[in-house]
């Protein structure tokens, strides 16, 4: 068992590194000012003698620390800013708009301000943004059978071979190909232990993942190949669903979820996955155990890569296996949020329910 002052330390550590992994999982108070901050806050770090750390912002306060004005801990991490907010409505009002940086006038916004702040939130800037989701309505147009120049007209393309670069880049195949691509929606969503990337069709959630993940691009290319499919930003039915069902368990009214989800793996890797779904909410189990319980139990490091390979963070709850000697590893969003996670079930699960 961790002591109070190893915790300590380890807050303080990724207090001064700003790492996100940490997100929701403390909050810090510093003595000397009296104000409250999350870890990534990006003010000067006080000396460790003067933070003092919680588990909740309500901790804090209780404690009678005020809210930091620049990090905001008492929103959600990452939240969008109005400017963002108007700006994605914009592009989902007029999807196949082409924009450029005079339409900015338009909106009171500056072309530096969206750029920079679509930059920080999305790893892409406000044109890249709307680019992506002009494709997405040309690809529509060339899935229904429109002709190759019909679809780059609608997509606001005057060059072909911009708009063939253009789809190439964003759908990982070229435009004569593409009828037989499946197009997946992508969508950014905010939780307490930080942002998250969804993909899904419009049938199930095929990706969740925490957006700091280590090789998330690789992993979504790797996605992409995997079901020949198109990733883009959009909306899907399944995001709806899944909006309230995370939003349920994050506050502790939710043990099982019912969003439609889809994978694909070799038999073994599904058999793992099926696995780590029967996993009762508030109990963990070894790597060992779980390759035992699939009639394979010398499979256990086998088992232990097929976690990792998991693309559902959360749905299917890789985060409750854990090493035999009880340690907390391997797991792709971090330690701290497994850590987290985990005693969080234990408050919300039932004994004997899956």
């Amino acid at each position: 068992m961790i002591t109070e002052q190893a915790k300590v330390d380890q807050f303080y550590d990724m207090l001064v590194k700003k790492d996100s992994n940490y997100e929701g999982v403390f909050y810090v108070g510093v003595k000397t000012t009296g104000i409250l901050c999350r870890p990534t806050c990006p003010a000067k770090k006080p000396n460790k003698e003067n933070c003092e750390f919680f588990e909740t912002a309500q901790e804090a306060l209780l404690a009678s620390y005020r809210p930091c004005k620049r990090c905001q801990p008492l929103s959600n991490p990452s939240k969008l800013s109005k400017e963002v907010k108007l700006l994605v409505e914009a592009i989902e009002a007029n999807p196949e708009r082409k924009w450029s940086d005079k339409d900015f006038d338009e909106l009171a916004i500056s072309a530096n301000t969206a750029r920079r702040q679509f930059k920080k939130q999305f790893g892409m800037t406000f044109i890249e943004y709307a680019r992506a989701r002009r494709l997405g309505f040309a690809f529509d147009h060339i899935r229904n059978g429109a002709p190759i120049i019909e679809a780059q007209l609608e997509g606001g393309y005057d060059s072909g071979n911009g708009f063939r670069d253009a789809f190439t880049r964003t759908m990982g195949t070229i435009p004569k190909k593409a009828t037989s691509l499946n197009k997946f929606a992508s969508k950014w969503m905010e939780t307490p232990l930080g942002s998250m990337i969804a993909i899904a069709n419009d049938d199930a959630l095929i990706l969740l993942e925490f957006v700091d993940r280590r090789g998330l691009e690789t992993e979504i290319e790797v996605l992409r190949k995997k079901w020949h499919a198109a990733v883009i930003p959009g909306e899907s039915p399944i995001f709806e669903q899944l909006t309230r069902e995370l939003d349920a368990y994050f506050s502790g009214t939710l043990q099982v979820f019912q969003t439609p989800i889809a994978y694909r793996g070799s038999p073994f890797q599904q058999t793992v996955w099926q696995a780590l779904q029967k996993i009762p909410i508030g109990s963990t189990i070894s790597y060992a155990q779980l390759a035992s319980q699939i009639g394979n139990p010398k499979a256990f490091r086998a088992v232990a890569r097929a976690n990792g390979a998991n693309q559902l963070s959360i749905l299917v709850p890789c985060h409750r296996v854990i090493g035999s000697n009880g340690a907390l590893s391997g797991y792709g969003g971090g330690i701290a949020r497994k850590e987290w996670l985990l005693t969080h079930e234990k408050k919300i699960g039932a004994p004997n329910q899956c």
